[in-house]
């Protein structure tokens, strides 16, 4: 249920252990490093409320501090497709804001988040002004490109170990989403909306997985033990 105050009502600075863990901050030099700090906002997200909606203008670059999101779309019957979830130390949208242009997809959390806001005037002053932060965001769109490329090979995939196995894969990703390292704090159920699969049949996945000691499933998330192999078809 989303609360009776918007994000942007409930936004704050953020802390210096926050700061720490946005990993673009310490590719900047001082002054802009400075500007983007004061322009920095945070505000925790409840699953069921919109941090980007379809159709609405872009005003924010975001990112996850805590927590896991999900982007998707809804086709002109009302169904849901899900593209991808977010992590923390994922950002996104770095696409539209570069254009301007309004929301195609929408981001909800699927867990109580913590996102942080960087406004995009900011971002655009820092593409202007600071060549690691253009690597930066470079380096995402490329990323970016690769996981939808692979998204779209999922989707046409019949065998759900190996949907299972590409999804924490993208998920895994050191580049998009740094702040995860080896462990990912994700519940069964959280996984299966992602993947689009029912609990029980991602739980029938996950054993398959960790049986061929890709994975292990811990109290609370899972820990990958062999990233090469969730990428690689040695499922099949």
């Amino acid at each position: 249920m989303a609360s009776e105050t918007s994000l942007h009502q409930r936004r704050r600075r953020l802390s210096a252990a926050e700061l720490d863990t946005i990993p673009w901050l310490r590719l900047l030099a001082p002054v802009e490093r400075e500007r983007a700090v004061d322009d920095l906002q945070i505000a925790e997200a409840s699953p069921g409320e919109f941090v980007c909606r379809t159709g609405r203008p872009v005003t924010y670059w975001f990112g996850v501090v805590d927590g896991l999101l999900k982007m998707s779309s809804d086709n002109a019957e009302g169904q849901t497709m899900t593209f991808t979830g977010v992590p923390p130390g994922g950002w996104f949208g770095e696409g539209t804001a570069m254009k301007r242009e309004t929301y195609r997809y929408n981001i909800q959390p699927l867990r109580k988040s913590r996102v942080a806001g960087l406004h995009v005037d900011t971002f655009h002053w820092l593409l202007d002004h600071s060549i690691g932060f253009n690597r930066f965001v470079m380096n995402q769109l490329n990323e970016r490109l690769g996981q939808f490329i692979a998204a779209r090979e999922i989707d046409r995939m019949t065998n759900p170990d190996i949907r299972v196995a590409r999804s924490l894969a993208s998920l895994f990703n050191p580049v998009l989403y740094p702040g995860v390292g080896e462990v990912l704090r994700i519940t069964q159920q959280e996984l299966a909306y992602l993947v689009g699969l029912s609990r029980q049949r991602v739980n029938e996945a996950l054993t398959a997985l960790a049986a061929h000691g890709a994975i292990r499933v811990e109290y609370g998330g899972l820990r990958v033990l062999d990233l090469q192999a969730l990428r690689s078809h040695i499922f099949k």
